[in-house]
């Protein structure tokens, strides 16, 4: 198929990107390098630097290579920044979602595959594991922006009957090339920090949780969406909830750190605990995570040491 990946150059879009050209797929990827990285760029793929929230570039982007389907994950994704700057986050992740949707629906699109979030839609007082059958509560606006998302891809696809739609809500996502400047994952901050002996800073008392899946496997459950005859939203996590003392202990043990871990003051805008049910996305996508979190922190520290000898 001709798929198209907005946000092709970021952490998850790039992994997915690479398993496409794999599976030989004509890809092209449109992202604007904010904080995606042209290193990460697959060089088979077609790459057109532009930013979704500009109808002309993507217009321009959509005659080239009018796409069959999409991959949709060029999005504003720092909680804390979504409560320190609503506009933007309303701009990238609501605004900018509507302009793919248009050129979609135009262009006659047939797959539309978003890259949405779990635990941010949910909020606090749900059930965990938590079923999409929960009620969605987010307490920041990127939780509030990404559901936004969803109802207008739910528009689109009821206006547009032979486009098919899946949503798929991501537990917190970690593995090779997360940028902890652009995608502030705990992981990626934790690893290189620890690798280099520099202190760690913990929010709070450390106890929240987090559902942690490992990039690999949200590539696998890309790639099951795009087969799967069907719409649908979906929650991609592991089930597990892991404390942040509990994440800091296992990369202090993989990358032998001996340095400090300092708790300072909790952000606004962050949620106590988190963890999605995968039970659906096994039964119609006959996906679930494989990588257990252990061994995904080891791949990870892995992956950051080599890519730390290759920059020097």
């Amino acid at each position: 198929m001709k798929i198209l990946v907005t946000g092709g150059a970021g952490f998850i879009g790039s992994n997915i990107v690479d398993a496409l050209v794999e599976e030989n797929h004509e890809v092209a990827i449109v992202d604007n390098l904010s904080t995606g990285l042209k290193e990460n760029i697959n060089p088979k793929a077609k790459f057109f630097e532009g930013d979704i929230t500009s109808n002309d570039a993507l217009r321009e982007i959509f005659e080239k290579f009018s796409p069959e389907a999409i991959f949709h994950l060029a999005a504003q994704i720092n909680v804390r920044h979504s409560v320190e700057d609503p506009l933007k986050d309303i701009r990238v992740n609501i605004i900018g979602t509507v302009n793919i949707l248009l050129l979609a629906e135009k262009y006659e699109v047939k797959k539309f595959i978003y890259s949405s979030t779990g635990g941010a839609i949910y909020g606090d007082d749900v059930e965990r594991p938590t079923p999409e059958t929960a009620e969605e509560r987010p307490i920041s606006p990127y939780g509030m922006d990404k559901l936004s998302a969803e109802r207008f891809i739910e528009y689109f696809k009821n206006r547009n009957p032979s486009m098919q739609a899946i949503n798929l809500r991501y537990a917190n996502v970690y593995g090779p090339r997360q940028n902890p400047h652009g995608e502030a994952g705990v992981i990626s901050i934790f690893t290189p920090k620890m690798l280099k002996g520099e202190p760690v800073e913990v929010w709070g008392d450390g106890e929240q949780t987090r559902d942690y899946v490992y990039v690999g496997d949200v590539v696998a459950v890309n790639l099951a969406a795009l087969e799967f005859d069907g719409s649908g939203t979906y929650n991609i996590g592991t089930g597990v909830e892991t404390s942040v003392n509990k994440l800091a202990e296992i990369v202090q043990a993989a990358t032998g750190f001996k340095g400090a871990i300092r708790h300072i003051e909790a952000k606004e805008g962050e949620q106590r605990a988190s963890s999605l049910s995968y039970q659906k996305a096994y039964q119609d996508l006959g996906w679930k995570p494989e990588v257990e979190f252990e061994e995904g922190v080891k791949r990870t520290v892995e992956w950051y040491k080599k890519a730390s000898k290759a920059s020097e």
